[in-house]
C-alpha cells in the first residue's frame, strides 16, 4: 500500500525516484506551474527550449518522461499536462492519475502538481491514487501491481490542519471509489447476491473494526425474509436464478446527524435480460449491473469515516437476471414491497423492479432526502455517451446533485420527466403500472417516472449511470480501463453539502 504524505520542500531538491511536474498550457507556450517554481529555475534559460525539444506541450493527458542530469536530485523527471488552467481540481485530479500510471518501478515519487489549497492537495492525492488503480484478482502475474512505497506532495502549505485532513478525506474517496472498482471488475460468477453480500459483509466489518471506528449497522436480508417482507420486485427478478436473491441495509446514525439522507442502489450481479435476453453481444459486460449496489455501499462507508453529521440509511437489494423454467414472464403481475400491482412487459427491464420495493422501503425510514443510483437505460447511455450521467427527480434536489457532481469532479446532465410519462406507465389494462413499454423513444424518462411512483412524494434524485460504470477503452485521467467507481464521490459530496446546509 502506498503511503501519501504532504512535504514542503524544493521539487528540484527532493531525493525521489521520479520527480512529477505540472505544465500549463498557454499562447506563450508550455510552462511549469508554481509547485514546480524551482525546477524552472534550476533550468533557467535552457528550460523553454528543452520543453520544446521534448515536445512537451501541457494539454491536458499529456505525460512525458525525460532524464535528469545536476538540475534535479531525482534520476527522472515526468511532465504531466494541466491544460490551461491549473486551479482547476478536476484538471489536477486527472493530471495526477496519468502521473500514476507513467511512472513505474519507481519506490518514491514527489508530485509537484498545483497544491496551493486543500481543494488543490485532495485533487492531488485523490488523482493519483485512483490513476494508478489495477485490479489484478485474477491475473497469474502480479506485476502489474508495481507501485511506489512513499509519495511526496510538494506542498506549501504542508503544515497546515487543513491541508493534512485534506489528504485524509481523499484517501478515503479514493478508498471507496477502489472497492466500488473492485466489486464491478469481479466476475459474476463470484458475485452472485450471496457472494456479494458476504463481500458487502467483509467490508462493514473492516471499516468499522478498531477503536475509533464509525458505528455502521449492517443487516442483511435472505430470500425467504424478502418474500415475508413482500418484495415482490426483487424476487421477480432473482426467481430465476438459482443463487438467491438478497438485501443488504446498512446505517450511519450519528447523534450530531442534521439530516437523513436514504441511498438506493440497484444491484444485479449479471444481467442475461431473462426471457426477454439479450443478444449475446450485449451480455459481456452485465457484471457491472451491480454498480449502483456497490456505489452506495461504499459511499456510506466512506461517509460514515469522514464522520459527516448525516444519518445514511443505504438499501442494496440484490438479484441475478437469468433464464430458467422459474424466470417471471411478459404478461405476469407482480405486488410490489408497498402493495403497488405492476404488469411486466420486458424482463430486460428488471433494475426498476429491484428499485422500486427499495425505494418503497427507504420512504419507510422517513428521510429527508432519497437518491437512487443505478445503471438503469441505455437510452440514458444513447442520449449522453459514456463519462456523463443522468439526473431525473424533484427541483429541489436534481441541482444538489448536479452541484455534487461538480464538486466530485463527475459529469452529471439534468434529463425531464415529462407529464406524458404518467399515461405511458399507468396504461395496463390490468395492474397499477407497466413496468415497460414498446415505444420507442423515451425509454429512460419512463424508467424515471416509473421509478417516482414509489418515493412517496419525498425530495428525491435518480442517477443513471449506464454505460458509465465501466470504461471500455483506454485509461484517461485517473480513470483506468474497466470499472470506473463513477458516482461514488458524487454521493459522498451531496452527503457533505448536505450536512453544511443545515
Amino acid at each position: 500500500m502506498t503511503s501519501y504524505a504532504l512535504r514542503a520542500a524544493s521539487p528540484a531538491k527532493t531525493r525521489a525516484d521520479a520527480v512529477v511536474v505540472g505544465v500549463v498550457a498557454g499562447d506563450k507556450g508550455p510552462r511549469l506551474c508554481d509547485a514546480a517554481e524551482e525546477v524552472s529555475k534550476a533550468y533557467g534559460r535552457r528550460l523553454r527550449p528543452f520543453l520544446s525539444t521534448m515536445g512537451v506541450t501541457g494539454k491536458a493527458g499529456e505525460a512525458v518522461k525525460a532524464p535528469t542530469r545536476d538540475e534535479v536530485n531525482a534520476p527522472l523527471l515526468v511532465f504531466v499536462g494541466l491544460g490551461e488552467d491549473p486551479t482547476d481540481p478536476i484538471a489536477v485530479r486527472r493530471a495526477a492519475g496519468v502521473a500514476a500510471r507513467s511512472v513505474s518501478n519507481a519506490a518514491s515519487v514527489a508530485l509537484a502538481l498545483p497544491s496551493e489549497t486543500p481543494e488543490l492537495v485532495a485533487a492531488v492525492v485523490e488523482g493519483h491514487r485512483l490513476g494508478g488503480y489495477t485490479f489484478t484478482a485474477y491475473k497469474s502475474s502480479k506485476s502489474e501491481t508495481t507501485e511506489p512505497a512513499d509519495v511526496v506532495v510538494l506542498t506549501s502549505i504542508a503544515r497546515r490542519a487543513e491541508a493534512v485532513a485534506a489528504l485524509g478525506r481523499a484517501e478515503v474517496l479514493a478508498d471507496a471509489v477502489a472497492l466500488c472498482r473492485d466489486w464491478v471488475n469481479t466476475p459474476p460468477g463470484d458475485c452472485t447476491p450471496p457472494l456479494l453480500a458476504e463481500l458487502v459483509t467483509a467490508a462493514h466489518k473492516e471499516a468499522t473494526k478498531g477503536r475509533g471506528a464509525p458505528k455502521v449497522s449492517l443487516e442483511v436480508f435472505d430470500h425467504e425474509q424478502l418474500a415475508e417482507m413482500g418484495c415482490g420486485g426483487i424476487l421477480s427478478v432473482g426467481n430465476s436464478s438459482v443463487a438467491p436473491s438478497r438485501l443488504a441495509k446498512l446505517t450511519w446514525a450519528p447523534k450530531d446527524a442534521v439530516a437523513h439522507l436514504a441511498l438506493v442502489g440497484k444491484g444485479v450481479t449479471f444481467d442475461s435480460g431473462g426471457l426477454t435476453i439479450k443478444p449475446s453481444s450485449s451480455m459481456m459486460n452485465m457484471k457491472g449491473d451491480m454498480a449502483g449496489a456497490a456505489s452506495v455501499v461504499a459511499a456510506t462507508l466512506a461517509i460514515a469515516r469522514l464522520g459527516l453529521p448525516v444519518k445514511v440509511t443505504a438499501f442494496a437489494p440484490m438479484a441475478e437476471n437469468m433464464v430458467s423454467g422459474t424466470s417471471t414472464r411478459p404478461g405476469d403481475v407482480i405486488t410490489m414491497h408497498n402493495g403497488t400491482t405492476v404488469e411486466i412487459a420486458n424482463t430486460d427491464a428488471e433494475g426498476r423492479m429491484l428499485l422500486g420495493d427499495a425505494l418503497s422501503m427507504a420512504v419507510e425510514e422517513g428521510p429527508d432526502v432519497v437518491l437512487d443510483i443505478a445503471t438503469l437505460t441505455g437510452h440514458m447511455q444513447l442520449a449522453l455517451g459514456d463519462k456523463v450521467g443522468a439526473v431525473m427527480g424533484t427541483d429541489d434536489q436534481v441541482p444538489a446533485v448536479l452541484a455534487a457532481g461538480v464538486a466530485a469532479g463527475e459529469q452529471h446532465w439534468r434529463m425531464p420527466i415529462p407529464e406524458e410519462m404518467k399515461e405511458r406507465i399507468t396504461s395496463s389494462k390490468v395492474a397499477d403500472l407497466l413496468q415497460h413499454d414498446w415505444v420507442r423513444w423515451g425509454g429512460g424518462l419512463y424508467a424515471s417516472a416509473f421509478l417516482r411512483e414509489f418515493t412517496g412524494g419525498l425530495p428525491w434524485a435518480h442517477l443513471d449511470i449506464a454505460g458509465k460504470e465501466m470504461n471500455l477503452g483506454g485509461p484517461y485521467g485517473h480513470v483506468p480501463s474497466g470499472a470506473t467507481g463513477f458516482g461514488v464521490t458524487t454521493l459522498v459530496e451531496f452527503a457533505r453539502a448536505l450536512a453544511e446546509a443545515e
